[in-house]
């Protein structure tokens, strides 16, 4: 077991990536580059995840899109990815691939099977042969996933099965109660980071007693702290903390603290290739490691943006957004392959929340609410925004005033591909002004029209700005200092 220092690569961004995590894998991330990889992977439990956007108040939204199904099929798809690993992968997981398949079939596990089974090898590929990996899984999949481990990684690297023990879950009538996590720790080689007194723990009163009394007959410990066990007893997140962000699956910030700790140092280089809604980031960024994060849908990317910047503001590293539109025909090409990530994407060029998941119950007209402040009431009032991929006309903007109207919004947005018609602009001056009380000389256009190409050319909507807007909750503000960003860049 080895134990490095500091290792930083000056001018290196962190880099936070759109798109599906194999190909962002393959086409970007280089081989024996990683020296820490943590994911948490959606199990194959027949869920659909929400996002749950929350106020600032704690306060659940109206608003539940879905983030994604944590349901797998088998097909086509799942055909190509079983025979790419059975031919290209090593010997064990290849007869390993076709055992399970021989066992269960061609059947959802097994298409949820084979597709973490591809992203393995890489993941394996990317590490540093000093690296670890923490696999976070539930009994659903987690007997067929260790067995996946032993055969990429060798069953001698094997470290520890974690154990990540809370209070809160269901209580069955029928079944034990359901406390606990496991999480899988896997190195490359026999040499590895692993930092015990970063992450030490405390011993328990009844020690501390025996310690302070001299009464050491049942256990030879002294000391205030011990080495750290692979049961993790930390709480998840509660309702009311101020790191919840209302993201269905969200880990607890201690949980990702003490296996970043653990097992990398300062300049150390950190990959999620699930990252939902940034947890692992924000840590790799308070504890000035670099970081890659990737996720599949610009949901979470807007998120994790807006918890980046809500937790560091000016203290946060320079980093890169790789995947998602810079200019006008990648817009194009989004809104023609995804019309739903495009809609996300859109909305966050304003920091606009989404309204409702369009898969669930009828549209109506609202794709997105910005929420603003403009007098002391405390009370937000709402602009409401439209995104439109395609055709416009002066309709829409008649259209979007009545659902302003009916919505009782003193603003109404109008997002678009396409350039508006002078008809349209004329229409949208019909509307006139909102001319808040306590901003006084201010007008603001009650219907706007905003352009993907003017959006990303830096332009933004108007509206009063007393505070910061309360689209998305904030996460709680850390400071790492300006002395330990500078060691960072």
């Amino acid at each position: 077991m080895t134990v490095r220092r500091n290792v930083t690569v000056p001018g290196w961004k962190s880099k936070l990536y759109f798109g599906d995590n194999l190909d962002i894998l393959r086409e970007h991330v280089a081989a024996e580059s990683v020296d820490l990889i943590y994911l948490d992977p959606p199990f194959n439990s027949n869920a659909t995840y929400n996002v749950l956007f929350q106020e600032k108040s704690g306060e659940k939204s109206a608003a539940q899109i879905t983030a994604f199904e944590d349901t797998w099929h088998w097909g086509m798809e799942s055909e190509y990815a079983y025979q790419e690993v059975v031919k290209e992968g090593s010997k064990k997981l290849s007869d390993l691939m076709q055992a399970m398949r021989t066992f269960l079939g061609q059947n959802d596990m097994m298409a949820y099977l084979v597709m973490i089974a591809q992203r393995m090898v890489e993941l394996h590929r990317v590490l540093k042969p000093t690296g670890s990996l923490y696999l976070h899984c539930d009994p659903t999949a987690s007997h067929y996933l260790k067995l996946m481990m032993d055969a990429v990684f060798g069953a001698v690297n094997f470290r520890n099965e974690i154990i990540w023990w809370y209070e809160t879950g269901g209580i069955p009538l029928s079944d034990f109660s359901r406390k606990h996590d496991v999480i899988f720790r896997y190195t490359k080689s026999k040499d590895w980071t692993f930092n015990a007194n970063e992450v030490m723990e405390p011993r328990s009163d009844e020690v501390l007693r025996r310690i302070a009394t001299g009464n050491l007959s049942a256990t030879r410990s002294t000391g205030q702290v011990r080495h750290p066990s692979d049961v993790f007893k930390i709480p998840t997140i509660n309702a009311m903390a101020k790191e919840r962000l209302g993201y269905p699956t969200q880990k607890p910030e201690t949980l990702l603290e003490r296996i970043i700790k653990a097992s990398s140092n300062e300049g150390d280089l950190i990959l999620d290739p699930f990252c939902g809604c940034g947890t692992t980031i924000a840590v790799a960024e308070r504890l000035k490691r670099r970081w890659i994060g990737i996720d599949i849908t610009h949901l979470a990317i807007t998120l994790m943006k807006h918890r980046l910047e809500d937790t560091f503001h000016s203290d946060l590293s320079p980093y890169e957004v790789i995947g998602d539109p810079k200019d006008l025909a990648s817009a194009q090409a989004l809104a023609e392959q995804n019309r739903y990530q495009f809609e996300w994407w859109s909305l966050g060029l304003v920091d606009a929340r989404p309204a409702q998941d369009k898969r669930k119950g009828a549209d109506r007209g609202v794709d997105g609410y910005i929420n603003f402040f403009d007098d002391n009431s405390g009370k937000a009032k709402t602009i409401i925004v439209q995104v439109k991929s395609g055709g416009v006309t002066r309709s829409h903007i008649a259209t979007l005033n009545s659902d302003r109207e009916r919505e009782k919004s003193p603003i109404g947005i109008l997002i678009t591909l396409e350039e508006p018609t002078r008809p349209m602009l004329q229409e949208a001056a019909t509307a006139g002004f909102y001319e808040p009380e306590h901003f006084p000389g201010h007008q603001y256009p009650r219907l706007q029209i905003l352009t993907i190409h003017e959006l990303l050319e830096g332009k933004e909507a108007q509206y009063p700005r007393m505070a910061p807007p309360a689209t998305f909750k904030q996460a709680q503000r850390h400071r790492k200092g300006l002395q330990e960003q500078q060691r960072l860049v």
